[in-house]
């Protein structure tokens, strides 16, 4: 009897320990294997392989509705005159996706997608297309079309990759009343008033939208958790862009390579913040293939450059850091690849753990810890 107390004790504490790695990828644009769940260990780092979403084409972005119950997706991406959101079920006990419904994205290429803390409204992203769209969630998390889809029109100063209006990325603010959207062609992060009660949600702010610098592409942003701040990684500059943050509008303060050394062309991809707000990672692809390490001013928000870790892989387009904040993921897209590493969480230094998984085109990487 004893005997069997303590081996259910010990499965129980190992389920404790565990947590979910979601990985969206790309699939050859057909329908294929393409969401995969693996069951993280927080205390080990060592990953399991659960189960795998089928009939799937390019779910190149995911994201979890706030009670972890429902899974969300860019579909279809990268198709020409195509694009989808699709909604899934997840079953925390069986590691099981379950898919619900898809809509049509409201633009061609849909790249981010976000759900806001009511877990009753998605937006998403159309790079392509140029435009955010709205959707109405039911109660079973599945989508209905989209009641809002707003287009924009705007270019900057390179010519190749700024002919129009890409959006990359769309945050909610930690008040949940604004939504900020960084435009990679109009070298632009707009910004929305967004109030859940209305069957439109989305109305630009007083102040619409903050420039960034002429050619910088800003792509991924990311709110310090004091909500005092907000960082972008600007895709076609290689910086750090630290704008002050208060009720809708951004006040430039700082700008910070996140490259090692000077390249003729960047490609930053993804950035995020250690749950302590006490440190700042940026992936860099083309030429470097790493990860930049700042450490964050608790006073003035404003990052110092600590090091640079080699990702393990080629094009690292994503990232996550677990929610202990112990360890870092990095989904290597050109590589088939995803790479444990060890966060110091004194330093925020790296160290790769050895542990990865092959998984074809991971493209994004979302990790939650369901209760036991």
């Amino acid at each position: 009897m004893l005997t069997l107390l303590l081996y259910c004790c010990a499965i129980s504490n190992t389920q404790g320990q565990d947590a979910y790695l979601f990985i969206g990828t790309y699939t050859k644009s057909k329908p294929a294997k393409g969401i995969y769940v693996y069951r993280f260990n927080c205390a080990t780092g060592a990953l399991t392989k659960v189960s795998t979403a089928h009939n799937i084409i390019n779910p190149s972005y995911i994201t979890l509705a706030p009670n972890g119950k429902y899974l969300y997706a860019c579909t279809e991406t990268k198709m020409p005159g195509a694009g989808s959101v699709s909604a899934f079920t997840f079953d925390s006990g069986t590691g099981q996706l379950a898919f619900i419904n898809k809509q049509p994205s409201g633009g061609e290429n849909p790249v981010y997608v976000t759900v806001n803390n009511t877990g009753k409204w998605l937006v998403n992203a159309n790079y392509t297309g140029g435009s955010l769209a709205a959707f109405p969630i039911n109660p079973d998390g599945s989508l209905n079309p989209a009641c809002q889809v707003i287009p924009f029109d705007d270019s900057s100063s390179n010519k190749e990759r700024q002919d129009k209006s890409h959006i990359h990325t769309i945050i909610f603010s930690p008040q949940q009343d604004y939504l900020l959207a960084a435009d990679l062609g109009a070298d632009k992060i707009r910004i929305f008033t967004f109030n859940p009660l209305d069957q439109q949600p989305l109305q630009p702010a007083a102040v619409p939208f903050a420039r960034t610098k002429p050619g910088s592409g800003p792509r991924h942003l990311a709110f310090h958790p004091n909500g005092k701040f907000v960082y972008c990684i600007e895709e076609l500059s290689g910086t750090v862009a630290v704008y002050a943050y208060h009720d809708g509008q951004l006040r430039p303060v700082q700008r910070i390579a996140s490259y090692a050394r000077q390249q003729e062309e960047y490609a930053s991809a993804d950035i995020h913040i250690s749950p302590d707000g006490l440190f700042l990672y940026t992936s860099n692809r083309d030429g470097e293939n790493s990860i930049a390490i700042f450490a964050i001013n608790e006073t003035t928000g404003l990052p110092t450059l600590a090091g640079h870790q080699y990702t393990g892989g080629r094009q690292p387009r994503n990232f996550v850091i677990d929610p202990t904040g112990r360890y870092l993921l990095v989904a290597n897209l050109a590589s088939n690849k995803v790479v444990v590493f060890k966060r110091d969480t004194s330093t925020g230094l790296l160290t790769d753990t050895g542990i990865k998984i092959k998984v074809p085109h991971p493209s994004c990487l979302q990790i939650r810890k369901y209760g036991q």
